[in-house]
């Protein structure tokens, strides 16, 4: 034993180098085979395994079959894959496929990291549950890179124990950490579904009993008539006539196919024949009509923010006049309504029943009940709902950005929203700055207005960075840009 250990010649070490250049470069062609295939598939968002990955089967899978393709179209490819591999090792076993793919994760976050160079960035996150019904976060950054143009890179995905704030909030802050990104760089912040992050923007409906109860109603109703479509040929035989004179619900409660359906549709019909419901169906009607045409310009990707913010004041003043002199005109409609489909009327003087049980009389009208509790409240949550939304800060970011914005000639342009915007960062804009700010802007507009040049025909906001850097105005105006 000890002549062997002195004899360095059969140490692993030396054994290793022995090896010819040969079997390296076979090696090397082997394993980068299987890591071309690999990034070919990432970059497409393919699959790579197979149900049957064995010698006979005929469909092993994207990734072996594209390996023995580009083999077969690459002699030396060919000679050291599969199983043409040296001393067996053929490199496309699950944990070799993972090992390639964790490895082109890091350099691809090692790319976007380097591509930021540690300027400011946004954050988008969502969470949701995978299959498995874990919650999970994924984060997207934000930014403008050297050239100007708009980027958006996804950070990554990763599993988290609840979706409360604070525990979005530290996964967030250690995901950046991992990159070495600082949560001190963020200039901007979006939250899809990961609504206690945000906020907790809850619709009227969860904040408003009565509003909560119509919805569920017609959650059941929209259920059970849907899963009646089945039944519809086998009534429609010799219910044809009361199907058109009934509503496909008062069917079900007599026809439906077992005691469970028919109970449930009887319910259902007795509620939303209910004078309650006829009246919740009339205002959410009515104040979901006047929120409409701004929920439409909100969702539209190539949204005019000024327009946007001038249907917002125009659907608060709406909302402001149904409050103050639109609830008799409801109650009337509701009146009518009742009268044409045989609903009964409440008495508008008595007492209001607490729930369905009219031994829980309270101490108001349902007069009251209805206007205040009801009307009133509705109204009021959805113009807090709006106010949260856009309150003073939100609302001078938008127009402040909009007045930014190239198309139509900077027909939106305002200097005095653009400097507002600027203040609200004091880290990037002393009061030094904003003077200077000043008069680059005065500049900037007047140049672009001119005509004749790179700037005078841009439609969006990104346009306008990525042309300042084309043609070096970036440095002309570094405060406008």
């Amino acid at each position: 034993m000890m002549l062997d250990l002195d004899n360095q010649g059969q140490s692993i070490l030396a054994s290793f180098n022995k090896q010819s250049e040969k079997t390296k470069d076979e090696y090397r062609v082997c394993l980068n085979a299987s890591i071309d295939v690999a990034r070919y598939h990432l970059k497409e968002g393919l699959p790579f395994r197979g149900h049957d990955e064995s010698e006979t089967s005929t469909r092993k899978g994207n990734f072996l079959d594209l390996l023995k393709w580009y083999a077969d179209r690459k002699e030396d490819v060919k000679k050291v894959v599969l199983e043409n591999a040296p001393q067996n090792d053929i490199m496309i076993c699950p944990n070799v496929q993972k090992d390639i793919v964790n490895s082109c994760a890091k350099e691809i976050l090692k790319a976007i990291v380097e591509d930021l160079n540690g300027d400011y960035f946004g954050i988008l996150v969502e969470d949701s549950k995978d299959v498995s019904h874990k919650e999970q976060m994924a984060l997207v950054l934000q930014y403008v890179n050297k050239e100007g143009k708009l980027i958006e890179r996804y950070l990554g995905i990763v599993h988290v124990k609840d979706t409360s704030a604070w525990s979005l909030k530290d996964v967030i802050c250690s995901l950046l950490l991992e990159h070495n990104l600082s949560s001190s760089r963020i200039r901007g912040q979006g939250y899809d579904r990961a609504s206690n992050m945000q906020g907790e923007f809850n619709a009227v409906a969860k904040k408003h009993h009565e509003v909560d109860q119509f919805f569920n109603i017609l959650t059941n109703v929209l259920n059970v008539v849907g899963g009646s479509f089945k039944h519809r040929e086998m009534l429609r035989n010799d219910q044809t006539e009361k199907l058109e004179e009934l509503l496909i619900l008062e069917v079900l409660a007599k026809e439906g196919s077992n005691y469970q359906e028919k109970s449930l549709a009887k319910i259902l019909v007795d509620d939303i024949r209910s004078y309650e419901f006829v009246y919740t169906l009339h205002l959410m009607l009515k104040v979901l009509a006047i929120t409409h045409d701004l929920n439409v310009a909100l969702q539209r990707k190539d949204q005019d923010i000024v327009t946007a913010m001038n249907l917002f004041g125009f659907t608060k003043r709406r909302l402001q006049s149904m409050r103050d002199s639109k609830w008799d005109s409801l109650v009337k409609d509701v009146s009518l309504f009742c009268s044409k489909h045989d609903i009964m009327i409440s008495e508008m003087n008595k007492n209001y029943a607490l729930g369905k049980s009219k031994r829980k009389i309270s101490g108001i009208t349902y007069s009251h009940h209805l206007c205040v509790e009801i009307f009133h409240v509705v109204i009021d949550l959805q113009l807090g709902e709006l106010n949260s939304r856009f309150d003073e800060v939100n609302t001078d970011l938008l127009l402040g950005m909009a007045s930014l914005s190239p198309d139509n000639s900077f027909v939106n342009y305002d200097k005095n929203r653009i400097i507002k915007l600027a203040t609200y960062y004091p880290d990037e804009f002393s009061a030094f700055m904003l003077e200077d700010l000043s008069f680059e802007l005065d500049n900037h507009i007047d140049y672009v207005r001119q005509g004749n040049n790179d700037l005078s025909k841009l439609k969006k906001l990104g346009d306008i960075s990525e042309t300042l850097v084309k043609t070096n105005l970036h440095n002309t105006w570094r405060l406008v840009y």
